[in-house]
């Protein structure tokens, strides 16, 4: 079976997505009022890792205009649109996004939910937006250029994009249980890696029967390089480890890595 890189892969993802948010997944689990009254009140955080962002990327958001990029689900937006930011929660999924609006109807907060790809922005004017929050999402497009690209078009000079995406080395493994169970990393995949043209036909039929969402693993030349070419500057870096590791590489490297990147000023022509 081969899959051709088209809207396909975005269909199947938008539907795992979809079904993940009627399970309750742990990224679809919308936060409860005593977290809204909290952050109305100050007390409030947001995660692109599993822990707490490292100190000073944030700071106020009272008055500034956010993009929450495919990271709907009822637990971002929300939080920050209460602590007195002007949210927008763009996202695949529309049962993600129906997470974030229940929320919003309960506690009466105001922000705009849009659906659509990350890759495809056209619908914001340049420089509409102070800061953008990305959390672990890219890995489910296979170019993730075009992210970088409309990130750095939609942010306002100087505006900030917070994002976090997982190690490239998390994708290059084997993993038949067989390897995990003699505590044994084969190498298997040259990056960047697809679901789609990387996966045996089985395995990949498989996948999509069990209506899991198909992945990609990009470098850094992508992840990080991508936003520099985009124009952006690093201005702050971050690893995690998985607290759960899931592939017994995950136990010697961190999964997570974050960034904090700053839009550069746009030339004056």
């Amino acid at each position: 079976m081969t899959m051709p890189l088209s809207n396909n892969f975005l269909r199947h993802n938008q539907q795992a997505w979809d079904a993940q948010a009627v399970q309750n997944s742990p990224w679809s689990q919308p936060v409860d009022c005593a977290t809204i009254a909290a952050a109305r009140a100050g007390q409030w955080q947001i995660h692109l890792t599993p822990g707490p962002l490292p100190a000073g990327w944030l700071g106020d958001v009272q008055g500034k205009r956010i993009l929450c990029l495919a990271g709907a689900g009822g637990q971002q937006a929300p939080v920050l649109a209460a602590a007195g930011a002007h949210v927008t929660v763009f996202d695949l999924s529309e049962q993600q996004l129906a997470k974030d609006r229940m929320v919003a109807e309960r506690d009466g907060l105001h922000l705009a939910t849009v659906q659509g790809d990350m890759r495809d922005l056209r619908r914001f004017a340049d420089a509409s937006f102070d800061l953008i929050v990305h959390p672990v999402s890219n890995q489910y497009v296979p170019d993730i250029a075009p992210v970088w690209r409309e990130c750095a078009r939609v942010l306002a000079d100087g505006g900030v994009l917070l994002s976090s995406f997982f190690n490239p080395a998390v994708f290059i493994g084997d993993r038949d249980p067989q390897w995990a169970k003699q505590g044994l990393i084969r190498p298997r995949f040259v990056l960047p890696y697809s679901d789609v043209e990387d996966m045996p036909a089985d395995a990949l039929a498989a996948r999509m029967d069990r209506g899991e969402a198909l992945l990609f693993g990009h470098g850094l030349d992508s992840q990080i390089g991508g936003q520099l070419a985009a124009g952006f500057v690093l201005a702050g870096y971050h690893e995690e480890m998985h607290p759960q590791p899931r592939f017994e590489i995950e136990k010697y490297l961190p999964s997570f890595i974050a960034t904090r990147a700053v839009r550069l000023a746009r030339a004056i022509a």
